[in-house]
C-alpha cells in the first residue's frame, strides 16, 4: 500500500541548538528491504534541501542543528513505489523549549523542612520547576520554584513530620514559554531530623494494698496523638506527695519498658510520666493517687473477690466485640475501662481504654479474646487525674458449654419416682460461660419416654429422652415422678450456659421397685375373700344356724332391737301379722309367765 501521513508529527529542543521532531506511523504498507518507506525532513519552503533523514524501524525521529535561526517551518515527507504523504509543522523555537531532566540532586533538611538543591547543564536558560514529595502514606505534593540561580535551584518544602522519611524528585519547563515538562530527575530519599516529641503518654495504674501503704505499677503506651519524633530512647517516671511539697522521686526506664512498679504509702501522690528522645522530652503525663483514708466511699481499685459493694453486672460479646455499658455520671470529664487479655497468665497483659464524658458504652475488642474465657471489666470515672472505680462487669467474647458434667452423689428411688442429689464445684473463672441452670435427662431402657410434665429431647442417634429444666443454679436435686414401677431407667444430670449443654455421653441406671401399695390391695381384693370363704365353707353348719336358724331366737333377731318392740329388759316378737306354721314354747314355766 501506499505510504500514510504520519500523525503526531511535532518538533521541540532541549538546548536551544538542535531540534528533534517525532511523529508515529500512520499505518502498515506491508512493503519490506528496499521498498520500504523512507521519511525526509526539509523546510517547507525549500523541499529540496534535506535536514534529516530517518528510516523508523522503531520510533520516528529526526534531529538536527539550527544555528541562529529561531522560526522554522518543517514537512516531513514519506515515499514508498506507490506513492509519498507529508506533514508540517511550523514553530518558533523560543516556544519548543522542553530542558533535560535536572541532575546532581541533593537535600538537606531539619526536622520540619527539607530544601532540595539540583543542577541544570544550560544555565542560559530560565526554567520553572516543580518537586514532588511523597508522604510515607503515598500522599504525593507538588511544589514550584522558579527562582533562578547562575549555578543551581533549589526549593523547600515545608511543614514535614521529624524523624520521617520522604522522597522526592524534580522536573522542569520553560518559565517563558512553558511547552512541556521535563523527564523527572533521578528521586531521592531523605528522612528530617528529629524534634520534641509531642502530645502526652497514655498512662494508667493498678493499686495493690500492702502492709504499710500500697504497691503501684504503673503502665504507659503509645497512643496515636502521640507522636515521637524520633526514636525514644529512655521514660521518665516521677512521684511526689501532693501535701508537704517533698522533693519528688525519679526514675528513668529503657525504651523496651512500658510498666514498672512502685511503693507509696497512705498519702497522696502525684505521678508522672514523660517519654525521651535525643532532642528533648515530652509533656508529662499526670495522675493522681488519693490517699488511703480521703474518702471510705471512694474504691482505688478492683478486685473480684466479691468482698466489695460493688456487684459484678453481666456483659455480653457481639460480632465486633465485648460490649460494656455503665451509669454516665456527670462530675467526671473521661472514663477509663480496664481488662486483661489473658485473664488466666500473671502478668495477665493489663490493658485499657479512655472515653470522653458523653460516653456510656463502649465495644471493648482485641485479637486476644478467645470464646469460653471469662474477662473482667472495671469502669472507672476520672476528674482532674483523679480515677475512681464506679462499676464491675464480667462477660465472655462468646459462651460455650460446660465441659464436665455434675457429679450425681445420691439417688433416692421409690416405685413411682426417683430423686436425684449432684455436686458442681467449677469456680466462675474455670466455667466457658455463666451457668444458667441443669437439665435432668430420664428414658426407660426399652420404649420412648413420655413421662408427665417432660419435654421430648431427640438424640443423634434418633432416640428419645424426658427432658426436665432446672433454671436456678443454686439447685442441687430434683424428683422425678410418674415413673413405671419395676422398670430400669436411664438418667443423666448435664448443666448448660448461655453457649448450651455438652453431649450427653453418661448415663446412670436404675432399677424401680415393686409397688408395695398393690399387694395391699390384691390382699384386701383376693386372699381376704377367699379366705372368708374357706372359713365359712369350713364352718358352714355354725353359720347356717347363726345366720339362718330354722327357728329364729328373739334374742338373736335384729327386727326386736327397736325400743318399741322391747318391754322391760325383754325382747317382744309382735305375731299379730304373722302366721306362724308352728307354735312350740322354750319351757313351761317361760309359758306360765307369758
Amino acid at each position: 500500500e501506499p505510504p500514510y501521513t504520519p500523525e503526531d508529527f511535532s518538533c521541540q529542543t532541549q538546548d536551544m541548538e538542535t531540534v528533534n521532531c517525532t511523529w508515529r506511523k500512520g499505518g502498515e504498507t506491508y512493503l519490506y528491504g528496499q521498498n520500504l518507506p523512507q521519511y525526509t525532513l526539509s523546510e517547507t519552503s525549500s523541499q529540496k534541501i534535506a535536514l534529516c533523514n530517518a528510516s523508523c524501524p522503531t520510533q520516528c525521529s529526526c534531529s538536527w542543528r539550527i544555528g541562529q535561526q529561531r522560526i522554522w517551518n518543517v514537512t516531513v515527507t514519506v515515499k514508498n513505489p506507490l506513492g509519498n504523504k507529508t506533514a508540517t509543522d511550523a514553530f518558533d523555537v523560543n516556544h519548543r523549549m522542553r530542558p533535560t531532566a535536572p541532575f546532581q540532586v541533593w537535600g538537606e533538611c531539619t526536622d520540619t523542612e527539607i530544601t532540595l538543591h539540583w543542577n541544570y547543564r544550560n544555565n542560559r536558560i530560565e526554567l520553572f520547576c516543580q518537586t514532588e514529595v511523597v508522604q510515607p502514606d503515598g500522599k504525593v505534593e507538588l511544589h514550584n520554584s522558579s527562582d533562578v540561580a547562575s549555578h543551581h535551584r533549589s526549593v523547600t518544602v515545608r511543614g514535614l513530620q521529624p524523624h520521617t522519611e520522604y522522597k522526592a524528585r524534580v522536573r522542569c519547563g520553560a518559565a517563558k514559554h512553558f511547552w512541556r515538562w521535563s523527564e523527572w530527575s533521578q528521586p531521592q530519599t531523605i528522612r528530617t531530623m528529629e524534634g520534641t516529641p509531642s502530645g502526652k503518654l497514655d498512662i494508667w495504674r493498678e493499686i495493690t494494698p500492702v502492709l504499710g501503704g500500697r504497691n503501684v505499677t504503673l503502665f504507659w503506651k503509645q497512643t496515636p496523638s502521640f507522636k515521637a519524633n524520633g526514636r525514644i530512647i529512655s521514660y521518665e517516671v516521677s512521684w511526689e506527695k501532693t501535701e508537704d511539697g517533698s522533693k519528688p522521686k525519679r526514675i528513668s526506664f529503657s525504651s523496651v519498658y512500658n510498666s514498672t512498679r512502685i511503693f507509696i504509702d497512705n498519702y497522696s501522690y502525684r505521678i508522672s510520666i514523660m517519654a525521651k528522645n535525643s532532642v528533648n522530652f515530652s509533656l508529662p503525663s499526670v495522675l493522681i493517687i488519693s490517699s488511703a483514708t480521703d474518702n471510705s466511699r471512694k474504691i482505688l481499685f478492683c478486685s473480684f473477690l466479691g468482698t466489695e459493694e460493688l456487684k459484678e453486672g453481666q456483659v455480653t460479646g457481639t460480632d465486633d466485640g465485648i460490649l460494656i455499658s455503665w451509669e454516665p455520671r456527670s462530675i467526671y470529664d473521661s472514663y477509663i475501662i480496664d481488662w486483661c487479655n489473658f485473664p488466666r497468665l500473671q502478668p495477665c497483659d493489663l490493658q485499657w481504654k479512655i472515653f470522653g464524658p458523653n460516653t456510656s458504652s463502649a465495644v471493648i475488642s482485641s485479637a486476644s479474646f478467645v470464646p469460653g474465657v471469662r474477662y473482667k471489666f472495671c469502669i472507672y470515672g476520672s476528674v482532674d487525674n483523679r480515677a475512681s472505680l464506679l462499676e464491675k462487669k464480667t462477660g465472655y467474647l462468646r459462651e460455650l458449654p460446660p465441659q464436665l458434667d455434675p457429679i450425681v452423689k445420691k439417688i433416692d428411688l421409690t416405685y413411682s419416682s426417683v430423686t436425684l442429689y449432684w455436686d458442681y464445684h467449677l469456680t466462675n473463672e474455670s466455667e466457658p460461660g455463666f451457668l444458667r441452670g441443669y437439665h435432668v435427662y430420664v428414658s426407660p431402657i426399652q420404649g420412648n419416654c413420655n413421662l408427665k410434665g417432660s419435654k421430648k429431647h431427640i438424640l443423634p442417634d434418633d432416640s428419645e429422652l424426658c427432658k426436665y429444666t432446672i433454671e436456678n443454679p443454686e439447685e442441687k436435686s430434683y424428683t422425678v415422678e410418674h415413673l413405671m414401677s419395676s422398670t430400669k431407667y436411664k438418667v443423666s444430670v448435664k448443666a448448660f450456659t448461655g453457649g448450651g449443654e455438652s453431649l450427653i455421653a453418661n448415663f446412670r441406671y436404675i432399677d424401680t421397685p415393686y409397688n408395695s401399695n398393690m399387694l395391699y390391695l390384691i390382699f384386701l381384693l383376693v386372699i381376704v375373700p377367699t379366705l372368708a370363704a374357706a372359713i365359712c365353707h369350713w364352718k358352714m353348719k355354725w353359720v347356717k344356724e347363726c345366720c339362718c336358724p330354722v327357728i329364729p331366737s328373739p334374742n338373736k333377731s335384729k327386727v326386736l332391737s327397736f325400743k318399741e318392740f322391747k318391754i322391760g329388759s325383754e325382747k317382744v316378737l309382735k305375731i299379730s301379722d304373722c302366721t306362724p306354721d308352728v307354735l312350740a314354747t322354750d319351757s313351761k314355766d317361760e309359758a306360765q309367765k307369758l
